[in-house]
């Protein structure tokens, strides 16, 4: 069972008026993320993994220490989950029962906006940054390079954000600041996000 890559739920070019231009899509989905599918069924094929599922694969790899397969396949994974967290002028606020456990965890949605820019802005390097359900509340967290919460036992992933600089280069150059308040100014797809957070 060969991985693909999967569609993305706009066309190229849908966010370029939220701040990321067909070209950043473009190379973004159709390069670096097709090449960790690609990645991943060539180290994958003829060996035991070859059935399993993605998260599967990504859960026995990291506990095997198989490195090359864990990164590929964390960034098959990390890639779908960051591309359908996203949508043509997103952003805002969310509502309702996710809304509320912001609430609860970080005190506002400004305090939550303000600890999840810090996260991102803080990842050194490359890497993702996470709002995570845990315990009965939310956190955010921050991982490196291909690492993401399912490897955490316990957390379930709401929401990312991909700080590598091939997310964002082509449009926001050096400044990573700038393309991380973009995110939630205009890209969050909140609808999703709550759907997560509903099947925590």
């Amino acid at each position: 069972m060969a991985f693909e890559l999967p569609s993305l739920p706009y066309a190229d070019d849908a966010l370029a008026a939220s701040g990321l231009s067909a070209q950043t899509i473009s190379f973004h989905h159709g390069k670096h993320h097709k090449a960790y599918v690609d990645n991943l069924n060539n180290l994958v094929k003829d060996t035991d993994l070859a059935d399993k599922t993605l998260e599967e694969v990504i859960k026995i790899s990291y506990k095997e220490g198989k490195t090359g397969i864990f990164n590929n396949a964390a960034q098959v994974w990390n890639h779908t989950f960051y591309w359908n967290g996203i949508k043509p002028a997103g952003g805002g606020v969310p509502t309702g029962a996710l809304l509320d456990a912001i609430n609860a965890s970080f005190g506002s949605f400004d305090n939550f906006k303000t600890e999840f820019k810090n996260a991102a802005l803080t990842q050194f390097g490359s890497g993702w940054a996470w709002l995570v359900a845990e315990g009965g509340a939310l956190k955010i967290t921050k991982t490196p390079n291909a690492e993401n919460p399912l490897i955490v036992e316990g957390q379930v992933p709401l929401l990312t954000i991909d700080v590598w600089e091939h997310a964002y280069y082509l449009d926001f150059q050096n400044s990573r600041p700038n393309y991380i308040q973009n995110y939630i100014d205009n890209l969050i797809n909140w609808d999703v996000v709550a759907a997560n957070f509903a099947a925590a």
